[in-house]
């Protein structure tokens, strides 16, 4: 297995701070912001990484704060669409504190999915969980979006509205899948991280209402005998790997409390393929045992692969652009392909948009 990278796709959190206070998150709890800072990715970061990364053609933006707060966020859009990269935001946005000019940058410079993170259908529920959030204000970006995609003539970007399931939001499911389809979004119905805030309540129409048909993420485990989204998020250290707003080498979503190194540290092109990184990728497939400067070893997700012995396998490092079609002209053609789609609405609609609808999709189950 092959331990080093050569990357179509990175996850660069451009913010890694927030306005809101979720009661779950290590952000609002201060944890985050001890080990990485609260920081914004500067442009000029940015610019640096892409032009020493020529094979990167899709950055994700979006991890462990507010995307949107980040004052050089347009910039950094405009940026990529020039360089023939495209950006997604789709670990989650809250949407709440959004400049005008902002709303149009998304479609003008064709930002390619954003997922809206909304947990209720109303300004009564939703705040109980985005403490310090204001739904109507949260739809109306959304209609805003909207309406800058009909002015551009546009599809993009793509919507998502992901729906933490709680106890005290479960009975407005439906009503939020209703304003959904108004929006033009689609829906994700997801399991809360910490079953211990506001605990569902009917676990049959959690069930139901889940693609993983199970009503929290430890009926999950027991059902499936592996983590929910556990190696979605381990095998990012190969497909899309994190990198904090600094540079420091996160490897994947979840991790906050290490780093595998910086991506301008070393001589290699990539920066990513660092000693730390290559022993982290042993340990994920069993190959190697744990080490104390490893930010896996400390990591929930890593200590269930291990006492389950159930590592990542060749199968399980697929990347986020293997969509077929996407895959093979990303690798073909590189950033051309990128130029092609930015300026033709047939091969956009037509290649671009089912193949985020399949990853989105996939990385969901």
């Amino acid at each position: 297995m092959d331990l080093t990278i050569d990357p179509i796709s990175v996850r660069f959190d451009a913010s890694t701070a927030c306005q809101l206070k979720c009661p779950s998150c290590p952000t609002a709890q201060g944890e985050t912001g001890k080990s990485l800072g609260n920081r914004f990715l500067k442009l000029d970061t940015f610019k640096q990484f892409l032009d020493k990364n020529p094979t990167v053609m899709h950055v994700e933006l979006s991890n462990w704060g507010e995307v949107f707060l980040n004052p050089e966020l347009s910039k950094i859009l405009k940026y990529a669409y020039e360089q023939n990269v495209m950006l997604t935001v789709s670990n989650g946005a809250n949407l709440n504190t959004v400049k005008p000019e902002v709303l149009e940058a998304v479609v003008k410079y064709k930002l390619r999915h954003i997922t809206c993170s909304i947990d209720g259908a109303s300004q009564e529920t939703y705040p109980q969980y985005r403490v310090g959030g204001n739904f109507d204000q949260v739809i109306e970006n959304i209609k805003k979006i909207n309406d800058y995609k009909k002015r551009y003539r546009s599809e993009f970007p793509l919507l998502m509205w992901q729906y933490i399931v709680f106890g005290h939001n479960e009975h407005e499911i439906q009503q939020a899948r209703q304003l959904a389809k108004a929006l033009n979004m689609n829906i994700y119905i997801k399991l809360s991280w910490d079953e211990e805030v506001s605990p569902v309540r009917d676990k049959e129409l959690v069930r139901q209402e889940t693609t993983s048909h199970a009503s929290s993420r430890s009926e999950y485990a027991a059902t499936y005998g592996t983590g929910y989204l556990q190696k979605q998020i381990c095998q990012q250290l190969w497909t899309s790997p994190q990198i904090n707003a600094d540079g420091r080498i996160l490897g994947c979503c979840f991790n906050y409390w290490g780093d595998f190194g910086h991506i301008f540290e070393t001589d290699d092109c990539q920066g990513l393929n660092t000693e730390k990184m290559a022993y982290g990728k042993q340990m994920l497939t069993g190959k190697a045992v744990p080490r104390e400067d490893i930010p896996c070893t400390t990591c929930q997700h890593y200590k269930a692969m291990q006492a389950n012995q159930n590592w990542l396998s060749e199968g399980d490092l697929k990347g986020p652009l293997v969509s077929g079609l996407v895959y093979e002209l990303t690798r073909r053609f590189g950033r051309p392909f990128v130029w092609i789609a930015n300026r033709s609405s047939i091969v956009a609609n037509l290649v671009l948009k089912p193949a985020i609808l399949k990853l989105t999709g996939n990385l969901l189950n």
